[in-house]
């Protein structure tokens, strides 16, 4: 072996080799990494950090991820499901917190975190630059938009409100409300501070605003949300995001009543009206019953003055309009006149038509005299006499009708056309229309020769020009027959037959 190998140094070796008095055996990295968790969670089990939150996150699992950091240093950090539920505050990012838990290493990626037991804000200025950058982001929504509020009832019949069962709000919201205006109150309990408060206010908020109205129990025409006073760790509950969107998204106006008048939270600005005390939530849900009931009183006495002077100021126009129109004696002066001539001309005019009718009455009385009337009643009887229906009267009748109808028969079968075509005379047609001429027969062309016993097509020529044979033969006999003329009488029935 060359001097140059043996002084080349050991740790160029291709193998490694147990060597006399070495005491430091090799470990795996499962089992350094062992070793370094123990030495970690024993000698820093109970730690205590201040941090600004970085890089939050909440795993679909329930548990918190983030980093603390201040201006040199990065720690990992884990706060598991079940310290998670109790934290009284939404962690996020730039928030200043101190962090209680132990440290320990986590060996997928050598690295240390702290297990979070518990976390609280450092300090107030923490959870007033919390409150802040939440107050920011909300009303970046339009949650605090004075367009979102909704007008109060004047006098509702049912008042939801939401607080602790148990303390002293609902007592003086009830005993203002029994002093001002008694009404129906519906309380939904809820926690006021704590772990699980900011959840229960927003289910009851919520629920007022989703009760049908015509449930079982009437819903609210208004609701209040009302707590003690505190600090603000006590009042944190109500700045809870929840509880200002379940304020702001409430169809039923709402009157925020947490804390004193100094105090203030979220859930005011998200609210329909911010009372100071749960005590001046109650005088603005309700007017004074006696402040009503003396309005109704001056304003029935008001409607009353009125209703006197309008009736005395009619009566007064009344009594000037009678004063101005003409008297019953007056009005009623020309028709009692005219009253007066009419009767008098009733009666004159009754005594002439009396007279009138009697002296008819005595011409016609005249006139009826048995004499008279058997004269008429004997022209009568020779008129009946003449117009009796005799037999010979009858029959003389019926022969100068049949001789007068027998004169018109002959008559109209003289009128016959085809008559003439039984002495051997033709009549002329073309086209349905009679030939009267020679330059008819001419323009024709072709005509129809009606005879006694039929008809025959023929053509016609120009005068002075012979007729060709096979002109002659274009003449054919129709097979049509004519029609023989009707002798006199013939057809005719006789009306005394």
């Amino acid at each position: 072996m060359s001097p140059e190998f043996d002084a080349y140094d050991s740790s160029g070796r291709l193998l490694a080799e147990e060597r006399a008095g070495d005491n430091a055996p090799p470990l795996s990295v499962s089992e350094l990494s062992g070793l370094l968790k123990r030495t970690v969670e024993d000698r820093f089990g109970h730690v205590r950090l201040r941090g600004e939150i970085s890089g939050f996150k909440r795993a679909a699992s329930g548990h918190l991820y983030l980093a603390l950091k201040d201006d040199n240093a990065v720690i990992d950090g884990v706060m598991w499901k079940g310290g998670a539920q109790r934290l009284a505050f939404a962690p996020q990012d730039g928030v200043e917190v101190i962090a209680t838990g132990k440290l320990t290493t986590y060996p997928g990626r050598s690295k240390y975190q702290i297990v979070i037991e518990r976390m609280e804000l450092a300090g107030e200025g923490a959870l007033m630059a919390l409150l802040e950058k939440l107050k920011a982001k909300l009303a970046g929504e339009g949650l605090f938009a004075p367009e979102r509020k909704k007008p109060l009832p004047f006098l509702p019949r049912t008042i939801g409100v939401v607080t602790s069962p148990t303390g002293a709000v609902i007592r003086d919201i009830l005993h203002r409300l029994a002093d001002r205006c008694p009404t129906n109150v519906l309380l939904w309990p809820v926690l006021v501070q704590g772990q699980g408060a900011a959840e229960q206010v927003a289910r009851a908020v919520r629920g007022f605003s989703a009760m049908d109205a015509s449930g079982p129990l009437p819903r609210p025409d208004l609701v209040i949300v009302a707590r003690g006073g505190g600090s603000i760790e006590d009042l944190w509950s109500f700045n809870e995001e929840i509880v200002v969107r379940a304020v702001a998204d409430c169809t039923i106006p709402i009157i925020s009543a947490v804390g004193h008048e100094t105090d203030t939270t979220l859930c005011d600005y998200a609210a329909d009206r911010r009372a100071p005390t749960p005590t001046a939530a109650a005088e603005m849900a309700v007017p004074v019953r006696a402040d009503l009931l003396a309005g109704l009183a001056e304003m029935g006495l008001r409607a009353g003055r009125a209703v006197r002077r309008g009736a005395a100021q009619a009566r007064e126009r009344l009594e000037m309009q009678a004063r101005l129109m003409p008297t019953p004696d007056t009005l009623l002066a020309p028709q009692r006149q005219r009253l007066d001539q009419l009767s008098d001309g009733l009666v004159s005019g009754l005594r002439h038509r009396l007279a009138d009718a009697r002296a008819q009455l005595g011409q016609a009385g005249g006139a009826l005299r048995p004499a008279l009337l058997g004269q008429q009643l004997q022209r009568g009887r020779e008129r009946l006499d003449r117009l009796r229906l005799r037999p010979d009267y009858l029959l003389r009748v019926h022969r100068d009708c049949a001789t007068a109808f027998d004169r018109v028969s002959r008559h109209f079968a003289s009128l016959d056309p085809d008559l003439p075509l039984q002495r051997g005379y033709a009549r002329v047609m073309a086209g349905g229309r009679l030939v009267e001429s020679v330059a008819a027969a001419q323009a024709a062309g072709r005509v129809t020769l009606h005879f006694r016993d039929g008809t025959v097509d023929a053509v016609v020529g120009q005068a002075g020009e012979p007729l060709e044979k096979s002109a002659s033969s274009a003449i054919s006999a129709s097979s049509r027959p004519v029609r023989k003329p009707r002798e006199a009488g013939e057809g005719q029935q006789d009306l005394f037959s």
